[in-house]
């Protein structure tokens, strides 16, 4: 009998003073997925949020499961999908954090001493958790974890959004926990897509494609829409769509404007914002 399963569950967008985007429209971070993947006795978490009220209403519903939480796994470098993890472990102090080498190694290097970067700060203010945010993890072991008897696997596909992203595989359920490598229906961050970063990006999406999921969570996920592998092809339209934009536009505005032109429905438009703001060193 197949007794593991996973939920999800989706901290709502948050408001960010960042520069407000030309259509005006408000400046907030993109919804964050955490996936919860358990048995009947323990659990596994991915990508803490970023904010304290976000961390506190995930603790909550983590403690209504009734199962002993062993691991909290980190998908990738990106502030937002490790920043609480130290607040996490106040609440769960028997925890251990898993990721890979590289990931550990990037952590380190974005948060030296403990601090948060200062580019976080002006974005979230209080609403950060306090520092120090060191993160003391474990590599995941190349022969996998066992939770409840089901095996659970990391994968290194390079770069997505970002550097030494994984994603962590569940066989028995057909489960790819994909990070940042599949965005479901949200804008993507394109900010560190030059000088290749897009076609890589293909490359770590192909590498889920060939576990060939039934099912596939993306870290800032529409909760209007299920966990379906068809995100992968979606994914890379939007990637197809941006590096068309990115070859034509001229600055910053010009890609924004293009881009959301491009991929209307997509939630919050903010996030183009973002990515121009970076790509054309604004």
């Amino acid at each position: 009998m197949n007794n593991v399963q996973y939920e999800v569950f989706v901290s709502d967008m948050a408001p960010v003073a960042g520069p407000p985007a030309p259509d005006g429209g408000p400046s907030r971070w993109s919804s964050l997925s955490h996936t919860l993947i358990h048995g009947p006795t323990e659990a596994l978490l991915t990508d803490p949020p970023i904010t304290r009220a976000q961390a506190d209403t995930l603790i909550d519903w983590i403690a209504g499961h009734d199962v002993a939480l062993r691991y909290i796994y980190l998908t990738h470098a990106h502030a937002d999908h490790f920043l609480t993890t130290n607040y996490l472990l106040r609440r769960f102090p028997d925890v251990t954090v898993v990721a890979s080498e590289a990931v550990l190694a990037r952590i380190a290097r974005e948060t030296p001493g403990g601090a948060i970067s200062d580019r976080y700060v002006a974005f979230f203010g209080d609403a950060l958790p306090e520092a120090p945010v060191t993160v003391h993890g474990t590599v995941f072991p190349a022969a996998g974890l066992t939770l409840d008897g089901h095996e659970l696997y990391a994968h290194e596909v390079g770069h997505s959004d970002t550097d030494d992203t994984s994603v962590l595989h569940v066989p028995d359920l057909g489960l790819v926990v994909a990070g940042d490598v599949v965005y479901n229906n949200v804008h993507q961050f394109v900010g560190e897509g030059r000088d290749g970063g897009l076609d890589a990006w293909h490359r770590a999406l192909d590498a889920v494609a060939a576990l060939r999921p039934r099912a596939v969570v993306a870290s800032h996920k529409d909760t209007r829409r299920p966990d379906l592998p068809s995100d992968i092809d979606e994914t890379r339209r939007y990637l197809d769509a941006a590096a068309e934009v990115l070859e034509r536009a001229t600055d910053a505005t010009s890609f924004f404007h293009e881009l959301t032109k491009r991929c209307p429905g997509r939630v919050n438009p903010w996030a183009v914002w973002l990515s121009a703001r970076r790509l054309f060193d604004n």
